[in-house]
C-alpha cells in the first residue's frame, strides 16, 4: 500500500496566501497606535489650517454705498461665475441680421509697478487679453448669454461665447476686418484681411435667443498681473467700415457693468466713445469671461493645508516597511513580494479613508463658515463637490503608496521620506508661493490638480499660483500623473522583491 501527497497548483495556493497576508497586515497595521495616531494627525492638520483659513476669512468690497460684504459672484448661462464689464456701442437688431466692421488699430493703458511710491505709473500698452470686436448679446443684463468675435492684444483673432467658450482665429494683431451674424438662434463669426474674402471662425448656437437682441461693437481689457493681483488696464479700439444689416438705427452707448467710487456718483475706470467722420474710436476695461479669481473664494482653499497633512502619511507609510528591518523580521513568512503587496493594499486603503475624512469634514464645513462670514463663494456643483473630496482621498492613497514603495526600494526610512516629501510636498509649497508651477506637471505633487474647484481656462491669465487658483494640468490629468508614479514604483519593488525572494515578514 502506497501513500502520496495531492499536488496543489502553486497559483492557486499565492492566490489563498493573499488574503491571509492581507489580514495580517491589517491588523497589525490598526493594533500599532504610532501609525493610527499618525493618521489622526493627518486629518488633524488638515482640517485646523483649512477652518482657521475660513474662520479667519473677511471679504469686504467698496461700492457707491461704502465700504460692506462683497456681493453675491455673478453667474453666466451654465453657473460658473463671471466678469461682464465692457463698453458697448449697440443697436437693437429685430431678427435675423449682421454687422461688419475693421478694427484698425488697437491701444491702451496699463498700469506698471510704481516707480515713485506714492506716484501712479501708468503706461501706454495693451494685456494679452485685452478685447475689441463685434458682440451680440440677448440684452445689457450681465451674465445673460452672447456671442462675440473679436481682435486681442496678443492671441490673434478670437471668437468667444457665453463666457466660457473660446474658438481661435487666425494670429492677427493688425488691422482686421470681422463680421457677426445673426440667423434665428445661430451666430456664426468671421474673419478677413481685406473686407472681401471671408474666413468662418467659428459658429455658436444660443438656445432661447430673443426676436430682438443687441448688436454692435465693443471695447475691454482685463487688467495687467504683477505681484500676483490685477492692476488697471483699459483698451481703445478704432473702428471703421461699419455696415449694419436688420438695424439702422442710431447707436447707443453703455458703460456696462462700470463701477462707482465711494461716493456713488463718479465712475470708477469708466469707458467711452468718440465719433470721427465714420469711425467710432470705443474706450473700455473690464472683461466678458469667467471670473476665476474675482468670482469669490474657492472650495480648494479648504485643502490649503493638504499637503503639510501628508506628511504624517508618508511617514507611516514608510516606517510600515522599514519596521520590519529594525526589528530583524526578515527570517520566515509569505515571499517578500506578495507581503509588499498585502501592505501597500493596507496603507492606501488606509490613506484614502483618511482622506475621505478629512476632505469630507473641512469642505462643507468650511464653506458654511465662509457662507456665515458673508464672504462671496464661487459656485461649485454638488458633483464637483464630490470629485474634490474623493480625489483628495485618491491623491492621499497615492501618495502613501508611493512612499511605501520608495522605503521597499530603498531600505532605508529617513531617506524613503525624504524622498516622498521632496517630490510630493515641497513642489507644491513652492506653486503656492508662485514659484517652479511647472513642478505640478512632472512630479507627483501633480495629483494636488484632483482639488481644484475653478478650473483653470486658457482665454484667461491668472497669476501662476495655487493661491490664486492655477493648475497646470486638468484635475484627472493631474490625478493620473501621482497613480503613475505610484504604480510604477510598486512595481519595480515588487519586482525588486521577487528577485531577491526575501521575505519581509
Amino acid at each position: 500500500m502506497s501513500s502520496f501527497t495531492p499536488h496543489r497548483s502553486s497559483r492557486r495556493t499565492g492566490q489563498d496566501r493573499f488574503p491571509q497576508a492581507l489580514r495580517a497586515q491589517w491588523t497589525r497595521f490598526r493594533t500599532a497606535r504610532g501609525w493610527a495616531l499618525a493618521m489622526a494627525a493627518s486629518v488633524l492638520v488638515t482640517v485646523s489650517l483649512g477652518l482657521l483659513v475660513a474662520g479667519g476669512a473677511r471679504t469686504t468690497c467698496v461700492t457707491g454705498k461704502g465700504e460692506g460684504a462683497c456681493p453675491a459672484p455673478l453667474v453666466g448661462p451654465d453657473g460658473t461665475a463671471v466678469k461682464d464689464k465692457y463698453y458697448f456701442v449697440h443697436q437693437p437688431l429685430k431678427g435675423d441680421g449682421s454687422i461688419t466692421a475693421r478694427v484698425s488699430d488697437m491701444t491702451g493703458q496699463i498700469r506698471l509697478p510704481d516707480a515713485v511710491p506714492g506716484v501712479r505709473n501708468v503706461k501706454e500698452g495693451v494685456v494679452p487679453w485685452a478685447k475689441a470686436g463685434l458682440l451680440v448679446r440677448q440684452s445689457l443684463k450681465q451674465g445673460t448669454p452672447y456671442a462675440a468675435v473679436m481682435l486681442t492684444g496678443d492671441h490673434g483673432v478670437r471668437m468667444q461665447y457665453n463666457y466660457t467658450h473660446d474658438v481661435p482665429g487666425g494670429p492677427h494683431n493688425g488691422p482686421q476686418w470681422l463680421r457677426l451674424t445673426r440667423s434665428g438662434d445661430t451666430v456664426t463669426g468671421y474673419e478677413s484681411d481685406d473686407g472681401k474674402a471671408w474666413t468662418e471662425v467659428g459658429t455658436v448656437k444660443l438656445t432661447g435667443l430673443p426676436e430682438t437682441v443687441e448688436i454692435g461693437l465693443f471695447a475691454t481689457s482685463p487688467g495687467v498681473l504683477w505681484d500676483m493681483a490685477k492692476a488697471f488696464a483699459q483698451a481703445t479700439a478704432t473702428f471703421d467700415q461699419i455696415t449694419l444689416q436688420g438695424a439702422n438705427g442710431s447707436w447707443r452707448r453703455d458703460d456696462v457693468g462700470v463701477s462707482m467710487e465711494s461716493d456713488g456718483k463718479t465712475p470708477h475706470h469708466p469707458g467711452g466713445v468718440v465719433e470721427s467722420g465714420d469711425k467710432l474710436i470705443v474706450t473700455g476695461g473690464g472683461d466678458i469671461g469667467p471670473a476665476t479669481v474675482e468670482g469669490g473664494l474657492r472650495a480648494d482653499l479648504m485643502l490649503i493645508g493638504g499637503a503639510l497633512g501628508l506628511v504624517p502619511v508618508l511617514v507611516a507609510a514608510v516606517t510600515f516597511v522599514t519596521a520590519d528591518h529594525r526589528r530583524g523580521l526578515v527570517r520566515t513568512g509569505p515571499p517578500a513580494a506578495r507581503l509588499l503587496a498585502a501592505k501597500a493594499a493596507v496603507v492606501g486603503a488606509v490613506a484614502f479613508v483618511t482622506g475621505l475624512v478629512t476632505a469630507g469634514v473641512v469642505i462643507p464645513v468650511g464653506l458654511a463658515m465662509l457662507r456665515a462670514n458673508q464672504n462671496p463663494i464661487q459656485p461649485i456643483t454638488l458633483e464637483t463637490e464630490l470629485r474634490v473630496i474623493v480625489g483628495y482621498a485618491a491623491l492621499t492613497a497615492a501618495a502613501a503608496v508611493l512612499a511605501l514603495s520608495f522605503a521597499a526600494l530603498v531600505k532605508r526610512g529617513i531617506v524613503a521620506i525624504g524622498l516622498a516629501i521632496a517630490l510630493v510636498v515641497v513642489p507644491y509649497l513652492l506653486a503656492s508661493a508662485g514659484l517652479a508651477p511647472w513642478l505640478l506637471m512632472i512630479t507627483p505633487a501633480a495629483g494636488f490638480a484632483i482639488t481644484q474647484s475653478v478650473p483653470t481656462f486658457a482665454h484667461v491669465d491668472v497669476s501662476p499660483s495655487l493661491l490664486g487658483g492655477y493648475y497646470p494640468l486638468p484635475p484627472w490629468a493631474g490625478l493620473a500623473v501621482i497613480c503613475g508614479y505610484a504604480a510604477i514604483a510598486l512595481g519595480a519593488a515588487i519586482a525588486v522583491c521577487r528577485r531577491s525572494q526575501v521575505p519581509l515578514t
